[in-house]
């Protein structure tokens, strides 16, 4: 008679060994989002849901680095962008990519949460704790709202009450478990299009994602559990290129409307990513790939909601250091995932983007102004506005205001500007 095998001859064979992992509601509990950090989380998720719904002609933007391995060059990059964001806020709606995780196409550095002091001890706890303390201060100290990019199913328990945007890569689009994930986070999601390109697989995961679903999670309390979904209604696709071919331009962007009048939601937005195979994985790129965007935009192209820039202090990227000498041994303010464009260019791209918004603001008040010559009519024309009709329809109710508040500043009405924010 055979003997029965012992565990340890059959099961977890290839695993070293498990480590207690602290709890989320714990770590909650031990750095707290303040009131700050919820109103700076909450409207940010307004702003952004607006957009992406149709309700704000604003041009939602996702820009940042590549990855965060620095928690200190975060904070002086996030200052810079609260005081730009607060400069361009009539046009933009500007959220900082804050990414904690990276997927890798072979191995390579994971992310802040994996290894967080970057020289390979893998102190995941520690990782937990420097990211959260991070997205607080973010949102609360300097008052940024951010997003991330959601990579597995059990981190957005640990930070999901302090992001007001999420994204799914390319790997990861097609994955069941990333679709209902995303059909219970609290914030908008965006679905990039396959690594070889294709947009229907991200359609698929908008369309998914939008629906109810039940499904093995984990809670706050770190307990295994059956998971029960409404959907996400506020979900879009990210356009990132695909091996040896971009998607950015207006004949790629017409394709992925053409395949978004024949799906479920014929209302789905469509964001650019200028980085990744966009720019042809040079992050020098950029600036020409989101210069395609403003044109496009400029022309009345409504289906364009938003833009992802790859950002950092300074530009480029670094290799990670050798052996275990960790971050004493990096440049301070560059990436060491993806290259990123420096802050000054950073400046001038959303400068630009901004400069396109306001172009379309001010050919709606040249046009209805060539059908109605005379200056009085300031009461008519806030009452026409919401009925008007462009070449596209961009119209929203936040549009009027603005409309309305460059008519009165440009007449030196201020009375009259006072009544229209009143409004």
């Amino acid at each position: 008679m055979s003997q029965t095998p012992i565990p340890e001859e059959y099961d977890d064979t290839r695993i070293m060994g498990y480590d207690p992992l602290i709890p989320p509601a714990l770590l909650q509990t031990e750095i707290k989002a303040s009131k700050k950090s919820l109103d700076t989380v909450i409207k940010g998720r307004i702003d952004s849901s607006r957009i992406i719904s149709g309700k704000d002609d604003r041009c939602l933007v996702i820009v940042g680095p590549c990855s965060i391995h620095d928690p200190e060059a975060a904070i002086e990059y996030a200052n810079r962008l609260k005081k730009l964001a607060g400069e361009l806020s009539d046009d933009l709606v500007i959220i900082m990519r804050a990414y904690l995780e990276k997927p890798r196409t072979t191995v390579g550095w994971k992310g802040l949460i994996n290894d967080p002091n970057v020289d390979n001890t893998f102190d995941i706890n520690e990782g937990l704790r420097v990211s959260r303390k991070l997205y607080a201060d973010l949102t609360g100290e300097v008052g940024i709202p951010i997003g991330s990019e959601m990579l597995d199913t059990i981190s957005p328990q640990y930070f999901s009450d302090l992001l007001s945007f999420g994204a799914v890569g390319a790997r990861t689009t097609e994955s069941q478990l990333h679709r209902e994930l995303a059909s219970g986070l609290s914030f908008p999601i965006g679905f990039k299009n396959g690594t070889d390109g294709n947009v229907g697989v991200a359609l698929d995961a908008v369309q998914a994602s939008s629906k109810g679903h039940h499904f093995m999670g984990v809670t706050k309390n770190g307990l295994a559990a059956i998971t029960t979904t409404k959907g996400n209604d506020h979900c879009f696709v990210i356009l990132r290129g695909g091996k040896n071919l971009t998607n950015y331009d207006s004949e790629s962007v017409k394709n992925a409307k053409a395949a978004i009048a024949k799906s479920t939601n014929p209302n789905i937005k469509i964001m650019v990513d200028c980085s990744h195979d966009n720019s042809k994985k040079d992050y020098k790129n950029q600036p020409s790939v989101l210069q395609s965007v403003v044109e496009q935009i400029e022309a009345g192209e409504h289906a364009l909601m938003g833009v992802m820039i790859e950002s950092h202090i300074n530009e480029g990227k670094q290799s990670m250091p050798p052996g275990n000498e960790g971050k004493a041994a990096l440049k301070y303010g560059v990436s060491i995932t993806d290259s990123c464009v420096s802050w000054e260019t950073t400046v001038d791209m959303l400068k630009n983007l901004s400069k396109a918004e306001e172009n379309i603001l001010k050919r709606v008040l040249r046009k209805w102004f060539d059908e109605n010559p005379t200056f009085d009519l300031i009461d008519q024309f806030v009452n026409d506005l919401s009925s008007f009709e462009l070449e596209q329809p961009v119209i929203t109710p936040r549009f009027g205001q603005r409309a309305c508040l460059y008519l009165c500043s440009a007449a030196r009405d201020d009375q009259y500007c006072l009544l229209i924010l009143k409004k």
